[in-house]
């Protein structure tokens, strides 16, 4: 091809992708959620995409695909047309994946495009509401009192939540039996048939129960309370101190997704979290917005996984 069709086509293929981000979008979203619904994922994404759907005047369609630590709706993404038409909701386990799993079917910092955070919550220790432990050193000095007799669920191996188990069971120097479920809701299911004794459960998915006095929260993840349960103790207060395991939620769009149409998505969902009505709906599930543009979640992102990585190794869990 001569010099200047070479540069001919460029400028008309520069001239395409524009229209088409300012085109965007003409049809329906779709968004992948990685992990089961009424999962905090779930939860979260659904209030903000549903938002940003009436921004663009467009059906933004959640699709569920749970299990493997949420790495099943990622694969979904990443093998999606790159053209802002799929996207991913998924948690911190985006980036706990790449440290927990010897081989993903896909790479977590190059098949995909950061686009966005959303919220950042604390996980709370929750237990049956008529549970024998009233406290988190009830359910501690039970622990070391007979090792292994206690069940810990957690939403499936890598999950934001076994990282805080294990962040716990180190910080409280206890043993347990870890049992691995799909997602929130199958524990939760597992509390109240009495199958499992405990769980740290992202908190916007635990409150209606907790609220109810179906579930009896011990303790928050975070260094400090969280303005939706301002009587529940951090576990530093509670007596267990180094467990702090806050949990967050993000959006990614395919690798080669026009920079143009990723620029659209995380301005239109960085106002769909400063809305007031999203907010409050946010805020009642105990999450606080995060505000980064992509480039600053794409180094947030790489920041996690050296984090998770170092926990990981320190827990002496083999990858999976």
């Amino acid at each position: 091809m001569k010099p200047m069709l070479k540069i001919l086509v460029a400028i008309l293929a520069a001239g395409a992708l524009q229209v088409q981000a300012q085109s965007y979008p003409n049809r329906p979203v779709h968004v992948v959620i990685s992990f089961p619904p009424g999962s905090s994922t779930d939860i979260v994404g659904r209030i903000v995409m549903q938002k940003v759907s009436e921004y663009w005047g467009q059906p933004v369609v959640p699709e569920n695909r749970a299990c493997a630590g949420g790495s099943i709706g990622s694969a979904a993404v990443m093998r999606a047309a790159p053209d802002g038409y799929t996207l991913l909701v998924n948690s911190s386990a985006h980036s706990v994946n790449p440290a927990i799993y010897a081989k993903l079917p896909y790479d977590t910092l190059k098949d995909f495009v950061d686009v966005v955070p959303l919220t950042v919550q604390p996980n709370v220790l929750v237990v049956a509401g008529n549970s024998p432990y009233a406290s988190l050193m009830d359910l501690v000095n039970a622990a070391k009192a007979k090792p292994g007799a206690i069940n810990f669920g957690h939403a499936g191996i890598g999950s934001g939540t076994h990282l805080n188990t294990e962040r716990f069971l180190a910080a409280a120097e206890i043993r347990v039996t870890q049992v691995p479920f799909k997602g929130t809701p199958e524990v939760l299911t597992s509390i109240f048939n009495g199958a499992v004794d405990c769980y740290w459960a992202p908190i916007s998915a635990a409150m209606s129960n907790i609220r109810s006095g179906r579930l009896r929260p011990l303790a928050v993840s975070t260094a400090k309370r969280n303005t939706q349960l301002p009587e529940v103790p951090t576990t530093g207060e509670a007596g267990v101190s180094d467990a702090d395991s806050p949990l967050w939620f993000g959006l990614w769009a395919p690798a080669g997704t026009p920079a143009d149409i990723v620029a659209r998505i995380s301005a239109d969902v960085r106002k769909a979290l400063s809305d007031p009505g999203v907010r409050e709906k946010l805020a009642n599930l105990g999450n606080d917005p995060l505000d980064m543009p992509p480039d600053e979640f794409a180094k947030f992102v790489r920041q996690e996984i050296d984090t998770y990585s170092r926990v990981i190794r320190a827990a002496g869990i083999k990858l999976q």
